[in-house]
């Protein structure tokens, strides 16, 4: 087993490839969640994203293009609770840096933000609405770990850990999930799981306690009863999306919905329970 651990998206990533001499394979995969840091981040003043959010309009890469693809596909298939349009929302609340630089309590007022705004993608150009700007969240995160584990595994099976989502191709692997009675563990062989919670990102503004996970409806953060909620899916960008769709639904619609989807879920709520959905027992 070749390990590998570095920090990217604000975050501590961890490599593992099932095989010797997987050191080309791993130097590739840190270089490209690197690559894809640079272009999708918000807190860079130089990233392809944030020249998009200043100018309204660019020609984009092909990556910036596939993942605004995603996050807008993500919006529809959500009913709107998944929505990259967010961004102001989430620097109304204080979250205008990156985390480890937020101040964890402050007087500045929070008021929301409109979200779902208008976003197109024509050709190589991307288009914003007026007054839109762009923030992927989780989802450019589960990118990223899709395409490190399509490189990874070409050295042998692969896993990558991206601050507690997981991203698997090839093997089993056993993933352990934080609940309110120990942890739990699955057997991962394929696809990846995520999750969304606002227990570790969080800080107040004048007494109020705020995190990142934001309701497009309200424009500031989710009052859901749900602590965190892990789900299991198809990819990365999946498990992202739907982490976060189904924990704005809060604990019996995100059970209905993770049981009608057969979502693999794993749910943890404010008061100290732990609820499982989608066939899990």
């Amino acid at each position: 087993m070749e390990t590998r651990r570095f920090r990217a998206m604000g975050t501590d990533i961890e490599f593992l490839v099932d095989a010797a001499e997987a050191g080309e394979a791993l130097a590739a995969a840190e270089e490209e969640f690197h690559r894809l840091e640079a272009i999708l981040s918000r807190f860079r003043p130089e990233s392809e994203l944030s020249r998009l959010n200043d100018l309204g309009s660019l020609e984009a890469g092909p990556e910036l293009r596939e993942v605004v693809a995603l996050a807008l596909e993500a919006r529809e298939k959500t009913g709107g609770r998944f929505d990259p349009t967010v961004h102001d929302a989430v620097v109304s609340t204080g979250y205008d840096r990156s985390f480890e630089l937020v101040a964890p309590d402050g007087e500045a007022p929070s008021t929301g933000s409109s979200c779902g705004g208008a976003v197109s993608v024509e050709g190589f150009r991307i288009e914003l609405g007026a007054q839109v700007r762009l923030d992927f969240g989780g989802i450019g995160k589960g990118y990223a770990a899709v395409r490190a584990a399509r490189l990874l595994c070409a050295a042998g099976p692969a896993l990558v850990n991206a601050g507690g989502d997981v991203a698997v191709h090839g093997g089993t692997w056993p993933v352990g999930v934080e609940t309110a009675d120990g942890c739990l563990t699955l057997e991962l062989s394929a696809g990846a799981l995520a999750t969304s919670g606002r227990d570790r990102r969080r800080w107040r503004r004048n007494g109020r306690e705020l995190h990142h996970l934001i309701d497009p409806k309200t424009g500031t953060s989710s009052d859901s009863d749900l602590l965190r909620l892990t789900v299991v899916a198809s990819d990365a960008v999946e498990a992202e999306v739907w982490a976060k769709a189904l924990y704005l639904q809060g604990e019996e619609r995100a059970l209905r919905e993770a049981d009608e989807l057969g979502l693999l879920c794993v749910l943890v709520t404010a008061d100290g329970r732990t609820r499982l959905a989608g066939g899990l027992r």
